[in-house]
């Protein structure tokens, strides 16, 4: 068919698609008159449900236009510091040359690309914003991208240089053995784990854009390079652009977008590329299933005689699963029906769960089912027969035995069963900022609570498993479910309010249970004696407190002993005689922590397993605990509370978080255990400029565990502390030169910084030697010294705000587990040191950490208390302190003056940053009500000043997204694991 016809099928093809299908016929009869032939066409296009997919050229005459704006570099051409050697390769995106880095001194592939799209200047920035994007990926599955070079008429991607063959060169021999398919398979789910991750898109993954070195290493090529252009709008896109139907099309280079056509190959695909709608992760996901079934069975998923009958293959077809190797496991069989579902509403919806799916095929007993495969295929048929006649015959002796000694005869052991369950429509799980466990199942394995966000907003949801949806609750800043033993009441976290409140499954009101001083809990458990322990601070230094389920004071149930720093995530034993938690060290972070197990109600303590966090027992006699994101099982004595034999790891991938020690997993008393699936999630992140439209950008050289930012007076520098898992340091940043400075390398706790007026000196909290609660110091700002002790208290202080006079310092000082102090220091220069005077008392028996900040005139002294009931922010006029002034009205912390403006800033219990102007009429502070400063919210950080303005402001540092951080729509329920446990450790 000639391509005029082609544009006329399409063209009417798109107007019937744009009528109803009741008045097509009519329509088409009129259209197509008397040409039987025309409508037959386009019938048969419309028969298969899906969009434009008719040519307007043919591919290469596509590929000779883009082409011919590439200009063909001579070996020895320089582009920057690249000379180009050979050209390698061409296709739809450009050609492709081997170059040598001249600065490095290494290879690296240039990626010319075409004219056609690098002479649009907004497209071109695009496509640069985009190479600057893949290339924060740094993946070692992922080819990487090193740079974009632009000389005049020539603009090329940089990138890794990948030796070895491809897929396509691998599968050309047959199918790949099942031990190197799914090693390679994994490694692919890896690369696109994490460029989902980073909102990348591959859109062509196929066979030849993988490739495997020598060493096993998986490399995938062209990254989403195709991504930023899939937008561009085309000189001929319009209603007839489409799919070029050629032969070419099937296992070619991706089809160009900018020449007016749909991006992809056709054999791998997804049902909604077909269709010509947008390509998301889960048409990765589709890719990914059809690339891993062609390496196991040799032959392409979807097939046909050409684009057309291909694509109607991707459509209408289905895989030939009888194709795939007998020893394939069932996990593996599972991921492919899963991954190759039509509608990706039904499709897999995350790579991390294929990446699960192959590690559950690599477990210990999947490997001796592939090695066993693997021996069998090198064993002469003689070896293979003997075995199996010696087998046949003890089952048959077995079988006769268990029919005779009827007695004897014991029910088989039931195999766990892995569903994966949906929370509710536009529902996912919430808690990244908080470092908390967001979900809990009740007793008899019936209902899931968890706090979850729908539109931004954070809820707390039940999901009856005998209905379809989740029900919400409670709305509003909510933490940490728990149910009642009984299942008929659902604690939890007010953040809003700071309280810790239940409420009943069945709906209505929350009731109050005590008040928590915190944004930071760190796990409830509800006893059998109806007591509720809980940690309600989620800071250093915080252990248990105990508290009558039906309200009251709560009271200290734990003692931290030497050197530790806090208790958490408890669990309460069966009939209320021991606890259960996880202890903290000063160092170390997760792999330091220690879980400890507590008679009650005011027995010893005693480490029960080192090294493992957020431990739960379940009644048939076993501990379940997490290593990183590892979930294992242990046998344990309830009576003696004590661990026996070896522990087993049973699960690979159990989402957590690496600073508060928190598992996303829960188990019930009858063996169902839900666990969300994922990695463990670090809480390093970078730091951020943010401005009030929301926009960020990235301050690179900060490290990423960093905390508690204060600018110096000049704005030029940060101060902040970082706490990397190890030890505690403070330093200091040049966001201009982009240069940070590490103020303090002993193995003490250094931590929240304050710049001295002149930005000359910081004071800092620190804890040195055997002294395990940290006092105030002072060092030069710019590092050249030693610190100098300031104060010598036996109660743990923290300096938040020097005074614009030189003359002060506020600090903080905890003086009983809920009470603080808000302490001034007098300060005076004396020659190039500073000295300190007697502390003071300006305000004492504050309910939490009051965080005050001096005014830039140095008259106020803004501060957190919860006097009124919930948290908010006050003001008093220093140093006479006389009248308050509530600035807060819906609940507020960590005040924040603008040096610029009449201005306080402060956090929403929503994280947002709220601005509230303010005058001062004689020793009157009157202010207006709190505005959001910006729509966007902040990142939750742990420390009490997640955020700090800029002395001109007009713009905040902030904490950027959690890494590794995924959307989760899906809980993992396993039923029967209790006999999976059982099983494991009697192995």
């Amino acid at each position: 068919m000639d391509p005029d016809r082609w544009r006329k099928v399409a063209g009417l093809y798109d107007a019937a698609m744009d009528r109803e299908p009741a008045v097509r016929d009519a329509f088409l009869s009129e259209a197509c008159a008397d040409d039987a032939d025309l409508r037959r066409e386009v019938e048969s296009l419309l028969a298969q449900e899906h969009t434009s997919i008719v040519v307007d050229q043919q591919v290469h005459e596509v590929a000779a236009a883009v082409l011919r704006d590439l200009p063909r570099l001579d070996p020895g051409t320089a582009i920057g510091p690249y000379r180009v050697d050979s050209l390698i390769g061409a296709g739809g995106m450009g050609e492709i040359y081997r170059a040598r880095d001249t600065k490095l001194n290494r290879d690296v592939a240039l990626k010319v690309l075409p004219q056609s799209f690098t002479a649009d200047a907004d497209r071109l920035a695009r496509f640069t914003r985009e190479a600057h994007v893949l290339a924060s990926l740094n993946h070692p599955n992922i080819a990487a991208i090193y740079g974009f070079e632009d000389r005049g008429d020539v603009h090329a991607l940089v990138l890794e240089l990948v030796d070895g063959p491809t897929l396509v060169d691998r599968i050309a021999n047959g199918p790949l053995p099942l031990g190197e398919a799914l090693s390679i398979g994994r490694q692919i789910a890896d690369a696109l784990v994490a460029a989902h991750e980073h909102g990348i898109v591959h859109r062509d993954l196929k066979p030849a854009n993988i490739k495997v070195r020598d060493d096993g290493t998986v490399k995938v090529l062209d990254f989403g390079l195709a991504k930023p252009l899939q937008d561009a709008t085309s000189p001929q896109s319009g209603p007839a652009a489409a799919l070029p139907f050629s032969p070419a099309v099937v296992g070619a280079s991706p089809v160009i977008t900018a020449m007016g056509v749909i991006l992809g190959t056709a054999a791998y695909m997804s049902p909604e590329q077909a269709k010509g709608r947008t390509a998301d992760k889960r048409s990765d996901i589709w890719a990914f299933g059809c690339v891993l079934h062609e390496m196991l069975t040799g032959q392409r998923a979807f097939r046909g005689d050409d684009a057309a009958d291909t694509l109607a293959s991707v459509l209408k077809g289905q895989p030939d699963w009888t194709a795939l190797p007998s020893e394939t496991p069932p996990a593996i069989r599972r991921l492919l029906r899963r991954a190759l579902e039509k509608d990706p509403k039904r499709r897999l919806s995350d790579m991390a769960d294929a990446r699960l799916e192959i590690e559950e095929a690599f477990s210990p007993v999947a490997a001796d089912v592939l090695e066993g495969t693997e021996r069998a295929r090198s064993m002469t048929t003689l070896q293979r027969v003997v075995p199996w006649v010696i087998a046949a015959a003890l089952t048959i002796v077995l079988v006769t035995t268990v029919a005779v000694w009827g007695p004897w005869r014991g029910a088989p052991a039931a195999l766990s069963q892995h569903f994966s369950i949906d929370l509710g429509a536009d529902s996912f799980l919430a808690g990244s900022g908080l470092l908390a466990t967001e979900l809990a199942i009740s007793r008899d394995g019936s209902m899931l609570a968890f706090v979850g966000e729908r539109n931004r907003v954070r809820q707390l949801y039940l999901r009856r498993f005998r209905e379809l949806q989740a029900v919400p609750l409670a709305t509003g800043a909510v933490s940490e479910p728990f149910f009642s033993p009984d299942g008929q009441w659902i604690g939890f976290f007010s953040l809003a309010d700071r309280k810790l409140k239940k409420i009943p499954v069945a709906g209505g009101n929350p009731v109050s249970i005590c008040d928590v001083y915190s944004n930071y809990p760190r796990g409830a458990s509800w006893g059998d004696d109806d007591y509720i322990v809980f940690n309600a601070f989620g800071e250093p230094w915080t252990t248990l407190l105990r508290v009558p389920a039906a309200g009251g004071k709560p009271e200290p149930l734990s003692t931290l002993n030497e050197g530790e720093i806090a208790h958490r995530w408890p669990q309460v034993l069966p009939d209320a005689h021991a606890l259960l938690f996880t202890a903290f060290g000063t160092q170390g972070g997760i792999n330091a922590s220690n879980i400890v197990v507590q008679r009650l109600p005011s027995g010893p303590s005693k480490i029960v397993l080192r090294g493992a966090h957020y431990a739960r027992y379940v009644r048939s006699g076993h501990l379940l605990y997490s290593q990183g994101a590892t979930l294992f099982a242990v046998r344990f004595d309830i009576n003696r509370l004590e661990v026996s034999g070896p522990s087993v790891a049973l699960i690979q991938g159990v989402m957590g978080f690496d600073v508060s020690g928190a598992s996303f997993f829960d188990v019930t008393d009858t063996g169902t255990l839900v666990y969300v699936p994922g990695a463990l999630i670090r809480s390093d992140v970078p730091m951020l400029w943010m401005h009030r439209d929301g926009t960020t950008v990235a301050m690179r050289a900060v490290p990423r565990d960093w905390r508690d930012p204060q600018f110096s007076p000049d704005g030029t520098r940060l101060a902040f502390y970082v706490d990397d898992g190890r030890q505690l340091d403070v330093y200091t940043y040049e966001w201009a030169r982009d240069f940070t400075t590490r103020l303090t390398s002993d193995p003490g706790i250094n931590s929240n910084p304050v710049w001295s007026p002149d930005g000359r000196a910081v004071v800092f909290s620190s804890a040195r030697g055997q002294k395990q609660l940290s006092n105030l110091y002072w060092l030069p700002a710019d590092g050249s010294g030693e610190p100098h002790r300031l104060t010598d208290s036996t109660d743990r202080q923290h300096a938040t705000s020097w005074h614009p006079s030189g003359k002060y310092v506020a600090f903080e000082q905890q003086i009983s587990r809920q009470q603080w102090n808000l302490m001034i220091l007098p300060m005076a220069p004396d020659g190039s040191l500073w000295k300190a005077g007697t502390p003071t008392v300006f305000l004492s028996n504050i309910a939490q950490r009051p965080g005050a900040m001096f005014s830039p005139d140095g008259r106020w002294l803004a501060y957190t208390s919860n006097e009124s009931g919930r948290s908010e922010v006050q003001v008093r006029a220093f140093p006479a302190s006389g009248t308050t002034w509530q600035i807060s009205t819906a609940g507020g912390w960590a005040p924040t003056w603008s040096r610029r403006r009449k201005e306080l800033f402060f956090l929403s219990p929503d994280f947002h940053v709220m601005a509230v102007s303010y005058n001062v009429e004689g020793n009157a502070f009157r202010a207006s009500p709190p505005q959001r400063w910006s729509e966007q919210p902040i990142i939750e950080r742990p420390g009490p000043r997640p955020f700090d303005v800029h002395p001109d402001g007009d713009r905040f540092v902030v904490g950027g997204d959690l890494p590794n951080q995924t959307t989760v729509q899906k809980v993992v329920l396993v039923f029967n694991f209790l006999d999976e446990v059982r099983r494991r450790l009697s192995e």
